[in-house]
């Protein structure tokens, strides 16, 4: 064990680290998110150009611009179609979406819900802040019944979401949720959703001290638990009993279970071979020209 562990390739966490700078307010969560990735690339040794970082449109949705990986700044909410095609384009690539509430729960929650039921081989890290912040406070889609900002001055009537649950309904095969607050339990998750062959789904408690003055770093370190030590991530009875639990809110892996993938599955459905491409191709043109 000791010989494979110093085969790995050596890599520091500024190897990831692009030329720009983060644009961030100052004490925004998405900075714990940031070094958390950074953090969980040097812990697997990848080569920059081994990983994709896809985004939609938001404050978090920046970060592609801060890793010296390939990145790709989509339209607000369609990171989700964009980081399936890379993975089916190259299956070897390793795809990490990042993107906020608003940008997965909202504009993007249909396309959000359909890489997850065709269990895309995907990392997904949202961060949620429960405030559009890039847009300047409105309500998210998880902001909490009676929150005030400046589109709802006598505060939220809707109900929000659970994305938890919403993930495990939609047959997520990695639930966990993790908090920026904890950069590096928050790393061991997204190495452990890097690793998951399948769509590991990673909502992070990401606060935004601007636009958000409820749910803060202080209100997650108080209410925020481990995840118990015994639970069985295998079962999901037991992984939506704790994604429901409002006080305490629990942070880990809630469920974890292996199935073949979408690129598993359109690999499966293949005939021929790559010999055969130039062939097919050949006779397009012959068909069209």
């Amino acid at each position: 064990m000791t010989d494979l562990i110093t085969s790995l390739p050596q890599r520091a966490v500024d190897d990831y680290k692009s030329d720009e700078h983060p644009t961030w307010c100052p004490g925004c969560g998405d900075f714990g998110v940031l070094n958390a990735v950074y953090t969980a690339l040097k812990t697997k040794g990848f080569a920059p150009e081994e990983v994709v970082a896809v985004s939609g449109i938001g404050c978090s949705s920046r970060m592609p611009y801060f890793m010296s990986t390939y990145g790709f700044h989509t339209l607000h909410g369609r990171s989700m179609p964009i980081a399936t095609g890379v993975k089916v384009a190259n299956p070897d690539l390793k795809v990490i979406a990042v993107g906020g509430d608003g940008d997965a729960y909202a504009i993007g929650a249909g396309h959000t819900v359909h890489a997850i039921r065709r269990n895309t081989d995907i990392c997904y890290v949202i961060m949620d802040n429960a405030i559009y912040g890039l847009t300047k406070g409105q309500t998210s889609p998880t902001s909490a019944i009676g929150f005030t900002t400046k589109t709802t001055p006598r505060g939220s009537v809707d109900n929000p979401i659970n994305p938890l649950l919403l993930a495990l309904a939609a047959g997520a095969t990695f639930v966990a949720r993790g908090f920026s607050g904890k950069p590096k339990d928050l790393a061991e998750l997204i190495v452990r959703g890097i690793d998951h062959k399948g769509f590991a789904f990673i909502d992070t408690y990401s606060p935004c001290p601007t636009f958000n003055k409820v749910n803060t770093f202080k209100f997650y370190r108080e209410i925020v638990e481990d995840i118990p030590a015994d639970h069985d991530v295998t079962n999901k009875v037991e992984a939506l009993r704790l994604a429901a639990s409002e006080n305490p809110l629990y942070t880990g892996v809630f469920y974890q279970v292996e199935l073949p993938s979408f690129v598993d599955h359109i690999q499966a459905q293949r005939t021929g071979s790559e010999e055969d491409i130039p062939k097919v191709v050949e006779g397009l043109f012959r068909r069209f020209s």
